[in-house]
């Protein structure tokens, strides 16, 4: 298992031959507080060439379970699906991605965590801790790990945790670790969706 930092990339097909699929999985602790809660919700997206998403079907998240072409879906929480990432043992979130039934179009899929409003109201990420993204074999060995630096996040509203990403003929994983302050509008508009 291999640990990365902000930037970094690292093999994952060819390094480890007949890996036909990854499960995906993202994690944080909430700080608990007397006021309202960040309520974190994941999503992942399935862009083309261009970076953007290949359309509004090509999303996966708690209320779209799979992607359109396949590939990608929606594994559950381990926290009743409540995405609060209470206690450090636990996913929040698991994607699985089977790189076989991936279109040939689909040149990414990133990996990202906003605070919903419509849960508890508004929140930011400045009650986040040890959030991570965690690339693991279907038997759930861990391959990969990247634990985001930790961040004044009170500004933060949304999080691109990492990337899944074509290399030629393999699939590589790139640890991001990027904030948005604009929330899902800002995620919207950098990946060409209307949320």
């Amino acid at each position: 298992m291999a640990t990365m930092v902000a930037g970094s990339n690292a093999p994952l097909t060819a390094e480890n031959p007949g890996l036909a699929g990854v499960m995906v999985a993202m994690g944080w602790q909430i700080v608990p507080s007397n006021g309202p809660q960040s309520e974190l919700t994941s999503l992942a997206i399935v862009c083309g060439e261009d970076g953007r998403a290949l359309s509004p079907e090509h999303l996966v998240f708690f209320n779209q379970l799979t992607t359109a072409g396949g590939g990608v879906s929606f594994a559950g929480s381990q926290d009743g699906g409540r995405g609060t990432g209470q206690g450090a043992a636990h996913d929040a979130e698991q994607v699985d991605v089977e790189f076989g039934l991936v279109p040939a179009e689909v040149a990414k899929i990133a990996f990202l965590a906003y605070v919903d409003p419509e849960v508890r109201g508004p929140g930011t990420f400045g009650a986040v801790r040890s959030a991570y993204i965690r690339i693991a074999r279907p038997d759930g060995s861990e391959l990969l790990r990247f634990d985001l630096p930790e961040i004044h996040g009170e500004k933060i509203k949304a999080m691109m945790f990492g990337e899944l990403y074509r290399h030629g003929e393999h699939w590589k994983f790139r640890a991001l670790g990027q904030g948005y302050e604009n929330g899902l509008a800002g995620v919207a508009r950098d990946f060409g969706l209307d949320l």
